[in-house]
């Protein structure tokens, strides 16, 4: 019971990789259990005794089995060792590509990217309006400079804030746990109800989790409030990620106009990477996020698209109209 703890609270021991290892080449845990029943019924040398002992802790063992598989998606229990052995079925591209990257910094870098090439495309387009080329590259390369600075800076507040909140409930939860241990064994008791375990299971668990004050603690702040622990240095990644992806995507639509000499042609050449450009990140964005089909893909790339084209035309039109008034 002490390693299922440890295990839904993150922790991975070592014997857990040696049982997924031995799973995979069994085929599955079903198979393994027919294998030994089919075995246990034909062994001339086994006495009755034995097969029925064997018998009857195997149907324990598939029956706790049952118990608990709604508990974890795409996961099964061995019973007999308690510890957590993921399914195999489940081993798609999308679930590989998870452990590439932080899903955190995946997100940071789509809202820097999804703003850069946006927001500068606008400003570019509504400058191109003007005539004058060099206006167009000090306007933009000003505006990507304060907007780069802007949006790390607000990525810096907002993790910082994120790491700020975790901290407190964590204190507020630690406080709970000294001086009001009934409400804290409420949280666990309901968290564990809303994953469907048994009452002999929830007694089980809360008996273990009462041994570790601290671990108990880490399993309500995850569970019940579903907050996890933001990793350290989180602040500056994430303002890092955020302002370098503004800038970098900024620097597209500005790029054709200082290998031009009329603003008409950069403004021309700026739409047609800007298009390109809009359209592959709008399908890699869709592709990360786990959505394999090329339907959607196509209609991420086709939404990135219409947002930059209707963001750039509008500021054209509208420095047009202020410039002719």
């Amino acid at each position: 019971m002490a390693t299922f703890i440890r295990c839904i609270c993150g922790y991975k021991p070592q014997s857990l990789k040696n049982n997924v290892n031995n799973h995979q080449r069994a085929g599955s845990y079903s198979s393994i259990l027919d294998q030994e029943s089919g075995l246990e019924s034909i062994s001339p040398l086994s006495p009755l005794n034995v097969n029925s002992s064997r018998k009857s802790s195997t149907s324990k063992v598939v029956v706790e089995d049952e118990e608990r598989r709604p508990l974890l998606d795409n996961e099964t229990f061995d019973g007999s060792s308690a510890t957590i052995v993921p399914s195999i079925a489940n081993s798609s591209s999308s679930s590989n590509r998870s452990h590439w990257f932080s899903p955190r910094v995946i997100s940071d870098a789509v809202i820097g990217l999804s703003d850069g090439l946006t927001v500068p495309f606008a400003l570019t387009a509504g400058l191109s309006s003007l005539g004058n080329t060099k206006v167009v590259i000090t306007g933009g390369i000003a505006e990507l400079v304060s907007g780069a600075i802007s949006m790390g800076l607000g990525g810096y507040l907002g993790a910082k804030s994120e790491s700020d909140c975790y901290k407190s409930q964590l204190e507020k939860e630690r406080l709970m746990l000294q001086n009001a241990r009934g409400l804290s064994e409420e949280a666990v008791i309901e968290s564990m109800n809303e994953f469907g375990f048994a009452p002999s299971t929830v007694s089980a668990i809360l008996g273990d989790l009462e041994k570790s004050p601290e671990e108990m603690v880490t399993f309500i702040m995850r569970f019940a409030r579903g907050m996890d622990e933001p990793p350290i240095g989180r602040e500056f990644i994430s303002a890092a990620t955020i302002g370098g992806a503004y800038f970098l995507g900024g620097f597209v639509p500005l790029f054709p106009y200082f290998f031009v000499n009329t603003v008409n042609l950069g403004l021309i050449l700026s739409s047609i990477i800007m298009a390109i450009t809009l359209f592959a990140f709008g399908i890699a964005k869709t592709i990360f996020t786990g959505n394999n089909s090329r339907l959607q893909a196509a209609w991420g790339g086709l939404q990135m698209v219409l947002t930059g084209g209707v963001a750039a035309g509008a500021a054209y039109a509208m420095v047009r109209f202020i410039d002719t008034a």
